[in-house]
């Protein structure tokens, strides 16, 4: 019996909305991948099959974003919570230090782990202003001889985001971009290490995306925990254990997803049309309120507050029953997130912003 499926708009801030083209595809091959009579997650990691994929997946993220040949591109798991131990654990050298940049939870979530391995220091944060805004690069206080710096590049629950990475000299910068990555052109050499989370603008949750320069694997101690070392996953080739095959199989077309719609540049002139045309219907009359400052605004997750928590609940209730979901801020601050990753499609966006304008005329 046939059934048809309604999709509404999803501003989730994750796991998030991905390309419809992909899941078309997914649905399509789930059952078989096109000659091999098996499902993606029924076949051996160690297969041919697989070995095309991961490879493939692989290749396309070199290609799309200009991977070094002395950086080594790691499928794993856990998430970015996982790699807030993992850096430390493998980067974090007897009687270094590591200095962390506070921009918002998940930043400070990183040096709370990485507390428990060695010595920190806190280079900058803007925790006193509420984090709405990242800081400037002459606000950094930086340690000299560093194992390394941590930085969060978008930050989904305050809606911020770098504009740039910041400037650490010889220190390997260590990048947290679940959030943003592959939405612009970004330039892995300026980095020592980038990872993320693959749910918010990549893949399905259960795959996390790690490129490592090369001389940094020879931090990791042979006393670590094998699953934890990143010079051993590197050695196997993300394949010391079964990995999250289904979700590198969906990354991978991802991947090439982006690479169809134009690459990096392409995905960095649609984000931004998207996010202007959101924030020029906050700023419109004061009945909404963008809450970070207007430098530091995220493209990826845009937050906003109504005149009182009653109006935003009756927004939210509101939007759901006009079919978009999501935009509840997070639990830990309230208000309104819009969340609108590089899959997010330019419709919603405008439906949105209909919708704003009609709450505003009811209820202003």
């Amino acid at each position: 019996m046939a059934t048809t499926t309604t999709r509404i708009f999803n501003f989730s801030a994750g796991p998030a909305v991905l390309p419809l083209p992909v899941l078309e595809q997914v649905q399509r091959d789930l059952i078989a991948l096109p000659g091999v009579g098996m499902s993606i997650m029924e076949i051996s990691h160690r297969s041919k099959p697989f070995d095309a994929i991961i490879k493939g997946a692989e290749a396309d993220i070199r290609a799309l974003a200009g991977v070094p040949d002395n950086y080594r591109v790691l499928f794993l798991q856990g998430g970015a919570s996982l790699q807030f131990s993992m850096v430390p654990m493998n980067l974090l050298t007897p009687g270094g230090t590591a200095d962390y940049i506070l921009t918002g939870a998940w930043s400070q979530k990183a040096l709370k782990e990485a507390k428990k391995v060695g010595k920190t220091n806190v280079a900058a944060t803007t925790e006193a202003e509420q984090f709405t805004r990242v800081p400037g690069q002459g606000e950094l206080q930086l340690t000299s001889g560093a194992a390394y710096v941590h930085m969060t590049s978008n930050n989904t629950i305050f809606g911020t985001e770098w504009t740039d990475v910041p400037r650490t000299g010889d220190v390997p910068l260590v990048s947290d971009t679940s959030s943003d990555m592959f939405s612009r052109p970004i330039d892995i050499a300026r980095h020592g290490l980038i990872y993320a989370g693959a749910q918010k603008n990549l893949g399905p949750s259960g795959v996390t995306l790690v490129i490592v320069r090369d001389d940094l694997l020879a931090r990791s101690q042979a006393t670590l925990p094998t699953m934890l070392s990143y010079a051993v996953q590197a050695e196997n080739a993300s394949l010391y254990n079964t990995p999250p095959t289904f979700g590198i199989y969906v990354l991978g077309l991802v991947v090439k997803w982006i690479r169809s719609e134009g690459g990096l540049e392409a995905m960095a002139r649609l984000n931004e049309r998207k996010a202007a045309r959101l924030y020029a219907e906050i700023d419109r009359s004061g009945f909404y309120r963008g809450t970070a400052q207007k430098e530091s605004r995220s493209r990826m997750n845009v937050t906003f507050r109504l005149g009182s928590e009653d109006l935003e609940k009756k927004f939210i209730q509101s939007a759901t029953a006009a079919g978009f979901d999501g935009l509840k801020g997070h639990r830990s601050v309230g208000g309104i997130r819009a969340s609108i990753y590089n899959a997010f499609p330019e419709a919603g966006v405008d439906s949105l912003v209909q919708f704003m304008q009609e709450f505003e005329r009811t209820n202003g």
